[in-house]
């Protein structure tokens, strides 16, 4: 299926760097930036994750390296795109713009994939949660956020076996590009309903930063059972690149030690289709999980169970790697499952 990716920010170059490695053909670009030799540039050198091998370079309105060719389009948002001129079956927009369900529903297109978690969708997806609820049909599927990506797993399998009652989880999360180098004018945040947000006009190199989080909203749109009623949950910001950390505490009902929930997380491990869970006891630091494809790394040194029926982890992801990952992987299920349908004439 031809792809456009709408975007090429942070999670869009990522997308870009992964996709032919995973048989991801994206013939197609949307993005605001203007100059396609910086477009090149900036997928081809990267602060955190380097320079890439096959470089890209320029010829007119397209980029190209050994492997693709991709058309580079200047539109400022979706809704000036001819896609059936253009000849695209699928979108994933990485903008983060939000557009209205029936705008999307109208596109001539099989399927969007949003790299934001929405109620609007028709599925919101984390591998290794409810993949199986892919149906092939769908036309808006949402790939959630990296945070729900790397923490609902782990939920559903502590969940599974052993009863959440309650629970804490605190992000520490990485810079993301609307913070500030240095103390400026607060920030607005429609998603977390803060019109002017202080914290985030002070400078995020210089700074831990607290903030309001979505996570747990996110999850309950996969699962409606992962809410703010049974979580709690907070972040902080922190003046690290890319790696993220989750801390989390579960009261369960059913008793438990910690060679039984290890156990059972490297079953998991072992039997899992995607790469998802990884268990790791090296005494490792944030930038060893820079460019990881498991996007829910659980830290065994720092388990600990309590009364038999608290559970304390931490877990390591990628935020934008890892989580780019994920998005890949989950369209090409998407390709996979409607092509199955189309040769059993469903």
């Amino acid at each position: 299926m031809r792809i456009l990716l709408n975007g090429v920010g942070r999670i869009g170059k990522s997308i870009i760097r992964l996709a032919n490695s995973k048989n991801l053909e994206i013939v197609a670009i949307n993005e605001i930036n203007h100059n396609i030799e910086n477009i090149a540039y900036l997928i081809n050198y990267d602060s955190t994750y380097g320079k890439l091998q096959d470089k890209y370079f320029v010829r007119n309105q397209f980029i190209y390296n050994s492997q693709s060719t991709i058309k580079i389009l200047n539109y400022a948002n979706l809704h000036d795109i001819d896609f059936q001129g253009l000849d695209i079956d699928i979108v994933i927009d990485a903008s983060g713009v939000p557009y209205k369900k029936e705008f999307l529903e109208s596109l001539e297109i099989d399927a969007i994939f949003l790299t934001h978690p929405t109620n609007e969708a028709d599925i919101n997806l984390i591998l290794g949660v409810n993949e199986l609820q892919l149906i092939g049909d769908e036309k808006i599927i949402s790939t959630s956020s990296c945070n729900a990506t790397a923490l609902l797993p782990y939920l559903k399998v502590i969940d599974d076996h052993y009863t959440i009652v309650s629970g804490d989880i605190l992000t520490i999360h990485p810079l993301l590009n609307h913070q500030k180098t240095l103390d400026s004018k607060c920030i607005s945040s429609s998603d977390r309903d803060v019109s002017c947000n202080f914290e985030f006009g002070r400078s995020a190199t210089q700074n831990i930063i607290p903030s309001k989080t979505t996570t747990i909203e996110a999850c309950s749109y996969v699962d409606k059972r992962f809410n703010s009623d049974l979580l709690s949950s907070s972040s902080l910001r922190v003046p690290t690149p890319t790696v993220g950390a989750i801390n989390v505490v579960l009261n369960v009902s059913n008793e438990l030690n910690s060679n039984q929930l290890n156990r059972l997380l490297e079953e998991y491990a072992q039997k899992q289709q995607y790469p998802i869970y990884k268990n790791i006891t090296e005494q490792l630091v944030s930038t060893d999980f820079q460019g990881e494809e498991f996007t829910t790394i659980i830290d065994t040194k720092f388990t600990q169970i309590t009364n038999n029926t608290t559970i304390k982890s931490v877990i390591w992801y990628d935020n934008e790697y890892g989580y780019a990952s994920k998005v890949i992987e989950i369209v090409n299920r998407y390709i996979m499952v409607k092509s199955t349908n189309i040769q059993q004439g469903k």
